[in-house]
């Protein structure tokens, strides 16, 4: 990420709430980036002509669209107010995260921001969810709000994996660092580098190759592992002007650990990788993004590996029908 000059918000035209918006506009005034507010609407009963003529139906669309717009208008006007460059546009498209993909690689812009909210297990389970698309598909960071989220920022993580247990590339750590510490800086704010390494596969490991628990060279096995883990932090963060007590290793399992973390010091924002997967890898193991995600009180911002940021090409499938202002 190079910088905050232009911020997307997705806005979800049936929430009476927008956590994001206050999150776009804090972020605009310590920046002076341009918003555009974005509204991507798809509705079944209109999708086919059994029950209008194609007139009637071009009218039902563009009715929706002006709807969309006049409720954007009235969402931009506190960003007017404050002198914010800010625009709006509604489009007609669907599934909602390739709509929202469609609109990203259009508008281009260094962030998009998101409302996010408590995922049923049903539905995680059964159903295609917009924000776990985004997280693996979305080209440029993406920042899921939470509804409880403080206007401002004070505390934020950069989680990070130095030894690439998760198959991430090694640039990403480097991506991680640099985008939490231009965020710390808008905010004023405080950088934690939280990094957890789980010994329990180690445990496992050397009692089963022992046949038996034996103490000390299973002491050995856990403090061989945490040297390492201590290694690759500290040759990550070599070049980084960031004190050691505001560097965490933690003992257990990442989700574990940054829970932990995020609770003891009250993080407002956690900055965090995810790498793409194929459907079967995504489908048993997930990302530490997504498995995060429903359990966090604080706003995730996404960073995806550098190749990926590569605009998205439009394709003709599914086009958009768009009103903007």
């Amino acid at each position: 990420m190079n910088g905050f000059s232009k911020i997307l918000v997705i806005v979800d035209p049936t929430a009476k709430e927008h956590p994001a918006l206050e999150r776009a506009r804090w972020l605009a005034e310590k920046t002076h980036a341009s918003v555009e507010l974005f509204i991507c609407h798809y509705d079944q009963n209109l999708a086919v002509g059994q029950f209008f003529d194609a007139v009637a139906l071009e009218k039902a669309r563009a009715s929706i669209a002006q709807t969309n717009l006049k409720r954007l208008k009235k969402l931009a006007q506190p960003f007017e107010s404050r002198g914010i460059d800010i625009s709006v546009d509604v489009a007609w498209d669907r599934p909602l995260h390739e709509g929202i993909i469609r609109k990203v690689a259009e508008a281009r812009p260094d962030v998009v921001l998101k409302d996010t909210h408590y995922h049923h297990l049903i539905r995680r389970s059964l159903f295609s969810n917009t924000d776990w698309n985004l997280i693996r598909a979305c080209p440029v960071p993406l920042m899921l709000v939470k509804p409880a989220s403080q206007a401002a920022v004070k505390t934020i993580i950069a989680a990070v994996d130095p030894v690439h247990d998760r198959d991430k590339p090694a640039d990403l750590d480097h991506d991680i660092i640099t985008t939490a510490q231009k965020l710390a800086a808008i905010a004023n704010g405080e950088l934690h580098v939280v990094h957890a390494f789980d010994p329990a596969p180690a445990y496992v490991v050397s009692v089963d190759a022992l046949s038996f628990p034996i103490a000390e060279p299973i002491r050995e096995v856990m403090q061989g592992l945490k040297m390492r883990h201590t290694k690759a932090l500290d040759a990550l963060l070599a070049g980084y002007a960031i004190s050691k007590d505001r560097i965490h290793l933690g003992e257990g399992g990442t989700r574990e650990v940054l829970m932990a973390s995020i609770d003891d010091l009250h993080a407002d924002v956690v900055v965090m990788g995810a790498v793409a997967r194929g459907a079967l890898k995504r489908m048993l193991l997930g990302s530490t993004a997504e498995l995060l995600l429903d359990h966090v009180p604080c706003d995730l911002l996404i960073i995806k590996p550098e190749p990926t940021k590569r605009r998205v090409r439009v394709t003709k499938k599914n086009k958009r029908r768009r009103s903007k202002a």
